[in-house]
């Protein structure tokens, strides 16, 4: 079944989203073609050049964009325009187990070309946290905020509970909190690389937040509370990690150049994603979603178009390195020790490009398909 429909988008959303999954797209290459120059978390900044370092940072900005959206976006759907309220909890029961899904088996094989190892990653943390999100959404949403702000607040407290791999509790802490392998075998194995805990709170908070799209705020209310978020998430930023305060297990100091102390002050912690992280990352998006209303939306069109369908963009740009890796393997084989790669990160930003303008026309091509039909398949894409 299906209809001619046109949905109507909020625009400024999209382009945020739209402008991360290319931010995704350049730390997707790299993982691709500079592996042989890997990184850890937090990061070296002895080792790790400042191109390397500071487009790694960039890439910081997607997963919270993506969950505080999520849940942002959820609110939306249970609060239509001009329509009765839904039930939210159904639509984000169904989406979270699809995206759980998505995980263990077609993005899993994207990543390795095989099953060997099952790595539970940002959708994993996404399906989780919509799991999560539709057992607590009939809560008052004040709750929900509030349930949210302790949770991101306060997990870095936790950081010192940990459970060696034989212990009770380690599988659920592992899947909460720490990163490990949660399945060993000849087999299969089980890694979880985003620890749930924080992305929940995350997801809560972007729920608690979608008033700020509703029929009673109007761009000049909606903005004034985007800037004061950017201003307070900045301040709290800038006071709880600038003084070495709370929110981050790695103190940063002053270093021999500037350079050197902006990688140190900025070197935070992802998995799972400390208070800083989240505090620095949050900032940037509430500035920007009150940018992004306020300019020529016409001049951002791809970034609109990649943020329509996040899904569709999301599983095939990680098919197409997979066919660009192997066919470069096959061709010219593993110049970098285990690895292929380039030599410097500009062929990176490079290659990004190029392929950010070829995936634009399928995408374009979707977000148009996706528009005007009503397939039930589509919402879940």
């Amino acid at each position: 079944m299906h209809s001619n429909v046109k949905r109507e988008r909020i625009r400024s959303i999209d382009m945020m989203r739209g402008l991360v999954m290319i931010i995704m797209l350049i730390d997707h290459v790299r993982e691709r073609f500079f592996l042989h120059m890997q990184v850890s978390d937090p990061m070296d900044i002895e080792t790790t050049s400042p191109a390397l370092f500071f487009s790694r940072l960039l890439a910081h900005y997607c997963a919270p964009v993506f969950v505080f959206l999520t849940g942002l976006s959820a609110w939306l759907y249970a609060n239509p325009v001009n329509k009765p309220k839904r039930d939210v909890r159904l639509f984000l029961f169904k989406r979270g187990l699809f995206i759980l899904f998505l995980e263990v088996t077609f993005i899993t094989y994207s990543w390795l070309g095989s099953f060997d190892v099952i790595y539970l990653q940002v959708m994993w943390a996404i399906g989780v946290s919509m799991l999560a999100l539709a057992l607590l959404s009939g809560l008052p949403r004040n709750a929900l905020l509030a349930i949210g702000l302790i949770i991101v607040f306060g997990h870095n407290a936790l950081t010192p509970i940990n459970y060696v791999s034989h212990e009770t509790g380690y599988t659920l802490w592992s899947m909460l909190h720490d990163r490990g392998y949660i399945v060993q075998s000849d087999l299969l194995s089980v890694k979880v690389s985003y620890p749930v805990l924080p992305w929940i709170g995350v997801i809560l908070c972007g729920f608690a937040c979608g008033p700020l799209y509703g029929v009673n705020k109007n761009k000049a209310l909606r903005g004034s509370w985007l800037l004061g978020l950017a201003g307070v998430t900045a301040f709290l930023f800038v006071f709880l990690r600038g003084f070495n305060i709370y929110g981050e297990t790695l103190p940063w100091s002053m270093q021999d150049t500037a350079i050197l102390s902006a990688m140190s002050l900025f070197n935070m912690t992802k998995y799972p994603p400390s208070l800083a992280f989240l505090l620095f990352t949050l900032s940037g998006m509430f500035l920007l979603l009150f940018v992004f209303e306020r300019v020529n939306a016409r001049g951002m069109t791809i970034l609109d178009t990649f943020g329509s369908v996040p899904m569709f963009f999301y599983v095939l740009h990680l098919y197409i390195l997979l066919v660009l890796y192997t066919v470069a393997v096959s061709t010219w084989g593993t110049n970098k020790g285990v690895y292929f790669g380039v030599n410097e990160m500009w062929q990176i930003w490079l290659i990004t490009g190029v392929l950010a303008i070829t995936l634009y026309y399928p995408v374009r091509w979707f977000s148009h398909f996706k528009a005007q039909h009503n397939y039930w398949w589509l919402k879940y894409m």
